[in-house]
């Protein structure tokens, strides 16, 4: 295991330390935490690109003829399209009401 001496702002120090009390984890811990998923999502990102370049519409459309066209299984369906309830429906526009 190797220490890294890092300065960090204030604000920063303050919100790890609430955050790994809240946790009940040591600050040390949380950060090694945060570190390694940051390091997570860039190498998945690294690796998404990487295989993007070796992809291409012929081998996409190849691969989905290989896809039998059959109804999903009861449990993938997805569900009938409801009515929004008039809570979530869009707003009338409000302009000059004509006479």
């Amino acid at each position: 295991m190797s220490k890294l001496n890092i300065q960090l702002p204030d604000s920063l120090v303050q919100q790890t330390k609430e955050w790994a009390d809240k946790d009940d984890i040591s600050v040390n811990q949380f950060v090694a935490t945060a570190v390694a998923e940051k390091l997570a999502a860039l190498s998945t990102v690294k690796l998404l690109e990487s295989r993007a370049k070796g992809a291409s519409r012929a081998k996409f459309q190849a691969a989905l003829r290989q896809v039998p066209d059959v109804e999903p299984a009861a449990q993938d369906r997805l569900p009938a399209k409801r009515k929004k309830p008039a809570s979530q429906a869009k707003p009338q526009k409000s302009g000059p009401r004509r006479k």
